[in-house]
């Protein structure tokens, strides 16, 4: 597989071999909870009377993922004490919006892409309108999910689906980011202050949100609000830099998805308009940045730190 970077310091250090591979048990372990409260949360494939739809959902929602958004829900509530049963839902809404953005920046009126997660698009599997309803299910069953969450109680409901519904849609947020970067596609002056504001709405945004959701639920003060949304604003950053560089040096076997894409649509990204090497400093950077954010946290922040580093080393 195709490694974004490489750090020979690390090589031989059995602690940060030990904190890497207990990132990933971690990652596995909340992936393993969170599909099975999906699956719980959504309908059968072949629920009538929206069969195809169903079917749908699940073929897209149920590809093989990395679940980072819920994955950071779970790690930054954890880190401020917060059960993971309590975290379990907001986390599944986080997968259904990302899931659905999937979907519909797949469809031919906009990346028009045929593979994404190792399988054939969803509008490739079960046609375009599908696609879209899936998309508007996996929108609406997010919500779902967070308002019925019996876990919590209802003012925390209404502030999560506030901060969910901020971080996906405009003027800020995911949908925002998204418009901008079709509307900068084979433009020449995109400037680096452009490319960063779009990076920071249209993937950004919905891991700001994840993070803060998962501190909230667990009763995270407002300044630790604060250092936790600054830690995300340049993790969110740095995950859209790796993918820039993982899109340029990696296989379709390592993305699950087809690679060389933003070339062939003139996208505005880290290394068309920084170069490889200037790219992989900006993400180190970043990287750093993030980590600076947990100093002013007074709670065990290694986990958010070794995920950190994940997204920094990630191979898809």
């Amino acid at each position: 597989m195709t490694r974004a970077f490489s750090d020979a310091a690390d090589l031989g250090d059995p602690a940060a071999s030990r904190e890497a591979a207990d990132a990933r048990a971690y990652v596995e372990h909340v992936r393993a909870l969170v599909e099975a409260e999906l699956d719980a949360l959504v309908p059968a494939e072949d629920e009538e009377p929206a069969r195809v739809v169903h079917a749908a959902v699940r073929w897209s929602l149920f590809a093989p993922a990395k679940r980072f958004r819920p994955v950071l829900v779970c790690a930054a509530g954890e880190t401020f004490g917060a059960d993971a049963r309590r975290l379990v839902r907001t986390a599944c809404a986080f997968e259904m919006i990302h899931t659905y953005s999937l979907v519909h920046d797949d469809l031919p009126a906009m990346d028009d892409d045929s593979l994404r997660r190792g399988r054939p698009t969803c509008h490739v599997r079960f046609g375009e309108a599908a696609a879209i309803l899936a998309g508007d299910a996996l929108q609406s069953l997010a919500f779902q999910s967070i308002a019925e969450d019996e876990g919590l109680d209802a003012g925390a409901r209404v502030r999560l689906v506030a901060e969910l519904a901020r971080a996906a849609g405009t003027p800020e947020g995911m949908i925002a980011g998204q418009a901008h970067d079709l509307a900068a596609e084979a433009r020449a002056d995109v400037s680096g202050a452009e490319l960063e504001l779009i990076h920071r709405r249209k993937t950004g945004a919905l891991i700001v949100a994840a993070a803060r959701a998962g501190a909230f639920i667990a009763g995270a003060r407002a300044d630790e609000l604060d250092a936790v949304s600054t830690y995300a604003r340049d993790l969110g950053l740095l995950f859209q830099i790796t993918d820039d560089l993982l899109d340029v040096t990696a296989t379709a076997d390592d993305l699950g998805k087809t690679p060389g894409k933003d070339a062939r649509a003139q996208k505005a990204t880290y290394p068309a308009l920084y170069g490889l090497d200037a790219a992989r400093q900006r993400a180190r950077d970043v990287y750093a940045g993030a980590l600076n954010a947990l100093d002013s946290i007074e709670r065990p922040t290694q986990l958010l730190r070794s995920i950190a580093r994940l997204v920094l080393e990630r191979r898809a």
